[in-house]
């Protein structure tokens, strides 16, 4: 099943380890799903990941490391469409690599924006409890 996770669920997994973010990236690197992202994503990832806030949480190696071999493991889609379907634009490309990845499910933490949404193009649009509900990982 392909997957499309929103950068806060990829944070969230790296910051606390056990909770339903950390069960659904430690599913695809198990290969149990297939990750759905793309170069805008990754490109956010590593700004998040820069952030001050975050050093005390994420290593800045282990940061490093993640953003540079993302790519080896998932599906990168480098090609996505206009979307403007989020009253927050910085959403929008994560909604976009869902329809160009031809995801079955995008997973987010966002519930005043992404979430709200309830779907797009079709895809569900889920918490990460959701998802490793439906996922039949719980």
């Amino acid at each position: 099943m392909r997957v499309v996770l929103d950068t806060n669920i990829l944070v969230g997994a790296l910051i606390t380890r056990g909770t339903p973010p950390d069960r659904l990236c430690q599913a695809w690197l198990r290969g149990e799903i297939e990750l759905v992202i793309s170069e805008v994503q990754v490109r956010e990832l590593a700004a998040v990941l820069a952030r001050p806030r975050l050093r005390r949480f994420v290593d800045d190696d282990e940061a490093a490391a993640i953003v540079a071999n993302i790519g080896a493991r998932a599906l990168v889609v480098e090609e996505i469409p206009e979307v403007d379907l989020s009253p927050d634009p910085d959403d929008n490309p994560v909604l976009a690599t869902a329809i160009a990845g031809r995801a079955d499910l995008v997973v987010s933490g966002d519930k005043k924006h992404v979430l709200a949404l309830g779907e797009v193009a079709g895809i569900p649009i889920v918490t990460a409890r959701e998802a490793l509900e439906r996922l039949s990982l719980a």
